[in-house]
């Protein structure tokens, strides 16, 4: 009988107890404590078994679970005899912060109390000890019931001086998703409080601690240095990139191809490849995304389980809200293509809204993109970056960022739709009509951060042919800015079926010292149409000059009108 697949278990000792469907990743225990780094910070996309792999190193490190090596019996790590003598034998503070996702400063600050409250009352035996003096014992008192903002940055730190008194050892501190609340700061708007309170936090945490014997924590991002880290140069810091642990995160394929053929699935093997492989771990290629094989092996169906699992808020704000580049990558991206790109994975979140880069760097680390290839630093010249080849990461990644433009239209979906049919149809009236509606809403979406579209329309035009090529894809080859007769044309749909009409859209914004009117901007735009040849790059393909259509596009703030 297959072992039952547990969904959403992230407790190592109830999978053990319960026999439930795991993938033996305890050699992470042997790699990591053998490398002998003082503080080391994991960053991999979410659900790929972080939480279960802390859960690990806890059940095994902890005098918690003393007496439990049982949990241990038949992998890998309880093979070696030094390691069983390991087992259960050093006090462990264990804590995450994957659940502060808080709209602002004041809750974020009073969530991370609690959390930490929550760990003077589980140790709450250590005021009734005599190691602790009088004075020692009120301050627990008040760090266990009312912590105040000013005490939590150096909670972590006394209560590590607590427990090396009372066991005769020093600590190990796992702190799991420390990055999450600083997501959250960054689109909400309080990211520069939250940094400063982490700052603090984390200096005495891991950096000034003696009672640290050794710390790991683990994120989706590698937060820059210069934001929380700034004091800890005893960090060992792993990425996406990193060949450290490659395998200890995610499925590999042997693994995975295991077990498919463990619960009856050995057939759907090259589907499962198509949909859910894809992830790069250093040299490490072909690594599966945990949460979308569990569900598979659970359920025997296809589909997007990764992808849908939790919010992608802050991917959506940072296409939505980025610059004609950032859309223009996407449509390359979401046909297939690759980019090339320098990537620096010290994620600066104050820099996203204008930094091309740093946004790719974080869907790398977020696992939205792989690594296809880069550079090497002495085939480029000094002062160079390295360019990165970057792809979409998997199927399942392609069909969410589908499924997240789709919804940028879904408060004017009805006209959205209308005005796509009336563009097939060459209605320009009805086009006009629906347009209009459809341009109130989207600007309204993308007018944000310091160069809103409503006075950069190449923001809102790209989002629109993101919108298109989503829609017309199986019908149509949508492109835009590429050079075709003496120009570059904004908007290009080409048909696939040669006997339909391919059409060319160009965008202007009305400019008074130019034009005394809107329609004087259609003209323009109509003329720039013919001027430029844009049409070249169909002709060249065998579309004739009577099935290709010619549309100006004339913007007034958030009036449009199409000629």
């Amino acid at each position: 009988m297959n072992r039952t697949v547990g969904i959403g278990i992230q407790s190592f000792d109830k999978i053990r107890e319960g026999n439930y469907f795991y993938i033996d990743k305890t050699c992470f225990i042997k790699e990591w404590w053998e490398s002998g780094d003082d503080v080391t910070l994991i960053t991999r996309p979410r659900r790929f078994g972080k939480s279960l792999n802390m859960s690990m190193l806890n059940s095994f490190f902890s005098v918690d679970y003393k007496d439990r090596g049982g949990l241990f019996e038949g992998l890998a790590i309880w093979e070696e005899e030094k390691y069983r003598e390991l087992q259960g034998t050093y006090p462990v503070i264990n804590l995450s912060f994957a659940n502060i996702k808080e709209k602002d400063f004041k809750t974020t600050s009073y969530r991370i109390r609690q959390f930490l409250m929550k760990l003077y009352e589980k140790h709450s035996f250590l005021r009734e000890c005599d190691l602790l003096s009088r004075a020692e014992k009120e301050y627990y008192e008040r760090m266990a019931s009312n912590m105040s903002e000013e005490d939590a940055p150096l909670a972590l730190y006394q209560l590590s001086d607590f427990l090396c008194r009372y066991y005769g050892r020093k600590v190990i501190i796992l702190l799991d998703e420390y990055d999450t609340p600083m997501q959250e700061a960054y689109v909400n708007g309080f990211w520069d409080e939250l940094v400063s309170f982490t700052r603090s936090l984390f200096n005495s945490t891991f950096k000034t601690n003696p009672y640290l014997e050794r710390g790991i924590m683990t994120g989706i991002t590698r937060v820059s240095k210069e934001s929380i880290f700034s004091d800890l140069n005893n960090l060992k810091v792993v990425t996406t990139t990193s060949d450290e642990y490659a395998t200890t995160f995610g499925f590999t394929e042997e693994e995975t191809f295991q077990a498919l053929e463990e619960y009856g699935y050995g057939k759907a093997k090259e589907e499962v490849k198509r949909w859910y492989d894809g992830f790069i771990f250093g040299e490490q290629k072909d690594i599966y995304n945990p949460w979308s094989i569990l569900n598979f092996l659970d359920t025997g169906r296809i589909d997007t389980y990764w992808a849908n699992s939790s919010s992608n808020s802050l991917v959506d704000k940072l296409v939505q809200e980025g610059n004609e580049n950032i859309k223009t990558a996407f449509e390359d991206l979401l046909k297939g293509k690759s980019i090339f790109c320098p990537i620096d994975e010290q994620i600066v979140y104050n820099q996203l809204d204008d930094n091309e880069d740093a946004i790719f760097s974080l869907l790398l680390a977020s696992g939205y993109l792989k690594v296809l290839g880069h550079e090497k630093l002495e085939e480029i010249e000094r002062t160079a970056e390295p360019l990165y080849e970057l792809a979409l990461t998997n199927y399942e990644v392609e069909k969410m960022f589908y499924s997240m433009v789709k919804g940028w239209f879904n408060r004017s979906k009805v006209d959205y739709n209308k005005f796509v049919e009336a563009l097939l149809l060459g209605d320009v009236d009805a086009m006009n009509e629906y347009m209009n509606v459809v341009s109130e809403e989207m600007f309204s979406s993308f007018d944000t951060g310091r160069r809103p579209s409503r006075q950069q329309p190449e923001r809102f035009y790209h989002g629109f042919v993101l919108g298109l090529m989503v829609d017309l894809a199986d019908r149509y080859v949508i492109t835009s800015n590429r050079e075709s007769g003496f120009g570059c044309y904004d908007i290009m749909i080409e048909p696939k079926d040669k006997n339909k009409d391919a059409m060319i859209l160009e965008f202007k914004v009305f400019n008074p010292r130019k034009e005394s009117s809107i329609e004087e901007t259609v003209q323009s735009a109509l003329t720039q149409i013919e001027e430029k040849h844009y049409e070249a790059s169909l002709t060249a393909k065998g579309i004739q000059a009577d099935h290709i259509r010619k549309y100006g596009f004339a913007f007034e703030g958030k009036k449009v009108l199409i000629g």
